[in-house]
């Protein structure tokens, strides 16, 4: 039992460990990489078909983004990726424009963080196991470090 309470105290924290002659280090980091997403009239608010939509976000270190989208219908599809740097950021950056399109109802985005380019891999689709296709892209990426975000907003 004591060994179970020396290993769970270990877990907690940045640690090395030595038992009986085998030391074994590791740490686990519980930082969100994303501190801050959301439209930029706030998480529910409603746009009309037609009206543009930014985000806010907020990273904690540089890394790739990947914006997905998820239609009220349940369609899937990656609309917007790019590296960015530590920092607030409005989203599109540069002179992109993200319009609000059809379907209407319930809008959810997710951003997708991760510490190495996501590869060629593009989330698009309708899935029953979002977390299976998850776990898929971001094997093909190599991501050591990778953090999954979602807002939402109306589309009138």
């Amino acid at each position: 039992m004591r060994l179970l309470g020396i290993l769970l105290a270990g877990l907690l924290s940045a640690c090395t460990v030595t038992l009986e002659g085998v030391t074994v280090s590791y740490r686990l980091d519980f930082t969100p990489a994303i501190l801050r997403f959301e439209p930029d009239r706030g998480a529910g608010a409603t746009y009309y078909v037609g009206e543009e939509v930014r985000f806010f976000l907020t990273l904690a270190d540089p890394g790739w983004i990947s914006l997905v989208a998820i239609d009220p219908d349940g369609r899937t599809y990656e609309f917007d990726r790019f590296y960015l740097g530590r920092g607030t950021h409005v989203l599109p950056p540069g002179a992109y424009r993200y319009t609000v399109t059809p379907p209407r109802g319930l809008q959810r985005v997710r951003a997708i963080y991760t510490d190495t380019h996501p590869g060629s891999l593009r989330l698009e689709g309708v899935y029953t196991d979002w977390d299976a296709r998850l776990r898929v892209y971001l094997e093909t990426s190599g991501a050591r470090r990778y953090q999954v975000v979602e807002t939402y907003f109306y589309v009138r």
